[in-house]
């Protein structure tokens, strides 16, 4: 004789999710009602990879030096790769100046609220698309990053990890979470985010201060391992391409005039890598050669 586990209450999670997050919901920039639509681009592409604590006063400077699409298209993206620093993912940086470009140009300076014009901007992706309809325009679409995943898996599916990423079924998925009101919906797309990047965390749950707790498919079948496919885990950063590309971009993004190749030589002692990393700039366009050395686009 085999039971069934009864599917869980989606209305009332997401009710419960939304309650918990009016009164527990982190105050950050790009969550109050006049930050704009250029802000929350900028923010929601900052914030890919890289923890918030990081991208807060990296976006206030940034927001302040180019308050506009057109005040940033107008810097050369050189600008923007030595602005960015230590974020992280250096090419974000010239995929948000070519997309500032675009918005400056073609958009009059306008950040396009719906999906497929926001996806035809240069390094826009469907998580970035979605969330600036929703998070600036207040548009009902769902929105899905890992934080959201981890949640729905555990909450409604009762697995402990969300697996390898799925669009159209983690769309669905959240989707059904999502209620009629827009603004509700809104509401839901930031709460079950933010319940997963502070309490539903992926090594060190905080089950009892979940407010779906009692309602948790994961934890009423007692928490059990999970047995399905795993997302490909990211090679660590010490001693990496990334970390040798990090370190050729801090000296373009440290020097006024050309990097000769002598001193990239001094970057990194394996010159495979070096030399392998270097190319990967340039063809990336976040470096350039010139006769006397390498500099920023």
């Amino acid at each position: 004789m085999t039971t069934e586990t009864a599917t869980p209450d989606r209305s009332e999670i997401a009710r419960l999710i939304r309650n918990w997050f009016t009164e527990h919901g982190r105050d950050l920039p790009w969550r109050h009602d006049d930050f704009g639509a250029w802000g929350i681009l900028v923010s929601e592409i900052m914030l890919q990879q890289t923890p918030v604590v990081r991208v807060i006063p990296r976006l206030a400077q940034w927001l302040e030096r180019w308050p506009s699409p057109a005040a940033l298209a107008a810097s050369a993206p050189g600008d923007a790769v030595r602005a960015w620093e230590r974020l992280g993912y250096p090419r974000r940086a010239l995929n948000l100046h070519a997309a500032a470009t675009v918005i400056a140009e073609v958009h009059h300076n306008v950040v396009p609220e719906d999906v497929p014009t926001l996806l035809s901007l240069p390094g826009i992706g469907d998580y970035t698309a979605r969330a600036v309809a929703v998070f600036a325009y207040g548009h009902h679409h769902p929105v899905v990053d890992t934080n959201v995943r981890r949640v729905i898996a555990r909450a409604v599916n009762g697995e402990g990890e969300a697996g390898p990423p799925s669009t159209k079924r983690d769309l669905a998925a959240m989707e059904q979470l999502l209620p009629a009101d827009r603004a509700a919906a809104h509401a839901t797309n930031a709460a079950v985010m933010e319940l997963g990047a502070i309490v539903c965390t992926a090594k060190k749950p905080r089950c009892e201060e979940c407010p779906v707790r009692e309602l948790c498919a994961w934890r009423a079948a007692g928490y059990p391992a999970y047995e399905g496919k795993r997302q490909v885990v990211q090679k660590k950063f010490e001693g990496s391409d990334r970390q040798v590309r990090g370190l050729i971009l801090a000296e373009l993004r440290a020097s006024d005039v050309p990097v000769t190749a002598d001193e990239i030589t001094q970057v990194w002692a394996d010159a495979e890598q070096r030399e392998r990393a270097l190319a990967g700039l340039l063809k990336d366009g976040l470096a350039v050669a010139e006769d006397s050395g390498y500099v920023l686009p």
